[in-house]
């Protein structure tokens, strides 16, 4: 008899990663592609075709804290979470308030 318990498959056709997946995967990925780690996701967005996602990363630590050089990326995924692009759209210290 066959085993009946919920074990969806996320391959199926027109279906895709749950969000948390998404952010695991494109974290490791954009990890591996740069050797920059995100402290925290700004944004995350499900787009048409994939996800939209700004992270926060510490670009160079320095001392004090607040003097880290830290930068907002923009990056891009397939409906897998597979990255398709990145960019870095802000760089600022780690104490400093946006001008806005």
């Amino acid at each position: 008899m066959a085993d009946t318990s919920d074990n969806s498959d996320n391959s199926a056709a027109g279906s895709s990663p749950p969000a948390l997946d998404v952010l695991r995967n494109a974290g490791a990925q954009f990890r591996e592609l740069t050797g920059l780690g995100a402290e925290a996701v700004t944004r995350f967005e499900r787009r048409e075709d994939g996800w939209l996602l700004e992270v926060e990363i510490l670009e160079l630590a320095r001392i004090p804290d607040t003097m880290s050089l830290m930068a907002s990326y923009e990056v891009t995924t397939d409906r897998e979470g597979t990255i398709t692009g990145y960019r870095r759209v802000r760089r600022y210290e780690r104490g400093r308030a946006d001008q806005r």
